[in-house]
């Protein structure tokens, strides 16, 4: 796991943003730090016969609003020198055999994917949906019992709230979500917007807004290192 010292911990922050921010690689820190560099795993939620929840005028699939974010989000952190790794790589969901009981199957195979690979930060990406078709905006969920999970969440909440056009400026909340409880690492779970609203689905229809979504909690992640 990651155990860079606060002040390398802030170098490397700096880096990564001035990387992506400038589109410049320093391959030579790339190369030197790429041992102890954070690990980070993006996952992408739900897949296969499980599309999560669709979008109230598109009927577009979250799953796959799910996977364009996460690969947007590893491009961000890979072009800044971390190692990333994806729970779900595909439009298939990670239970095998869609018989009884899938959905745990593929929960578990995700606790696998983080624990084998000693993520240092954990980052699950969702969509929301809700009756009252008026909600709107991003919201970032953690583990009341993770101190760094709910730093992690603020970070990244205050990121997303800084985005041009940020439809409100949302708080943290607690989940009580097994992929925030599968593991001891910092992991939150960024439900990027409202399919459930005509505007915010318009927008992730989008991939150029994708992209700036990703952006924006690449940027907090990062931040929550400095």
């Amino acid at each position: 796991m990651f155990t860079l010292k606060k002040g390398a911990a802030a170098l490397f922050a700096a880096i990564a943003i001035l990387s992506v921010a400038t589109g410049t690689i320093f391959a030579g820190i790339a190369s030197a730090s790429a041992q102890s560099a954070p690990v980070i795993v993006i996952d992408a939620g739900h897949g296969g016969i499980d599309a999560g929840v669709r979008g109230k005028t598109s009927g577009v699939k979250e799953s796959d609003i799910n996977l364009s974010i996460a690969y947007s989000l590893r491009r961000c952190f890979d072009n800044a020198g971390f190692c990333t790794i994806l729970t779900r790589k595909s439009q298939a969901g990670l239970y095998g055999l869609p018989t009884k009981g899938f959905k745990l199957r593929d929960m578990e195979k995700r606790r696998e994917v983080i624990e084998e690979c000693g993520a240092d930060m954990v980052i699950s990406v969702h969509q929301n949906f809700y009756s009252d078709g008026t909600r709107r905006g991003a919201t970032v969920f953690f583990n009341k019992d993770s101190e760094s999970g709910k730093q992690l969440a603020v970070c990244i909440q205050h990121s997303l709230n800084a985005m041009e056009g940020a439809a409100t400026n949302h708080s943290p909340l607690i989940g009580d979500y097994y992929m925030l409880k599968c593991t001891s690492s910092p992991s939150v779970i960024v439900e990027c917007g409202f399919l459930s609203n005509a505007q915010d689905e318009e927008l992730l229809l989008s991939e150029e807004y994708r992209e700036q979504i990703a952006y924006a909690i690449f940027a907090g992640a990062v931040s929550y290192f400095s």
